[in-house]
């Protein structure tokens, strides 16, 4: 998780910096499958978020929708969309940095803890480990680097105020 962490921390030098970093490594072995970051807004796609970009692209170099025999690290705990789809793909681990609590400080959230999600399925058995080197994953969200990206991306917050003004 440390060596997720320090890689993600490279974007803090670019214009886009992001928090978000997950990476899917065999379960046994270690090796690593596949890393990627979180692109929603490189690639204007609400669905790009690291984990899920990291799922397909691992899924695509195998030829398989499976991934059992893996885990997916993630350096924040999985939103409810990226831990069903972590499910779906029959992850043997999934194992995160901050929490959602966390990254909700910074960023909108939808508040179901990946393992309540994991709770309420029927399809696997994906273990949900974590926080784990939550200081160095939370060091990603209280950089000043993206703590001023923090501003140009949508809030909570904000999302109250603009929905409560179209509601009047």
């Amino acid at each position: 998780m440390a060596s997720l962490a320090r890689w993600a921390a490279r974007t803090l030098a670019t214009s886009r910096p992001v928090p978000f970093a997950a990476e899917i490594v065999h379960s046994t072995n270690g090796d690593r499958l596949m890393r990627a970051l979180n692109a929603v807004s490189a690639q204007n796609d609400p669905s790009a978020h690291a984990e899920l970009r990291a799922v397909r692209l691992a899924c695509r170099k195998l030829g398989s929708y499976s991934l059992s025999g893996y885990t997916l690290y993630s350096t924040c705990e999985p939103c409810p969309m990226c831990m069903a789809n972590a499910l779906w793909a029959g992850l043997d681990r999934v194992v995160y940095g901050a929490t959602i609590a966390d990254a909700h400080r910074f960023c909108r959230q939808i508040h179901i803890p990946a393992a309540e999600v994991a709770e309420r399925s029927d399809m696997s058995t994906t273990a949900v480990i974590g926080p784990v080197c939550r200081e160095n994953c939370l060091a990603l969200f209280t950089h000043p680097k993206m703590l001023e990206a923090f501003k140009t991306w949508s809030t909570a917050k904000e999302v109250l105020t603009v929905t409560n003004v179209t509601a009047d």
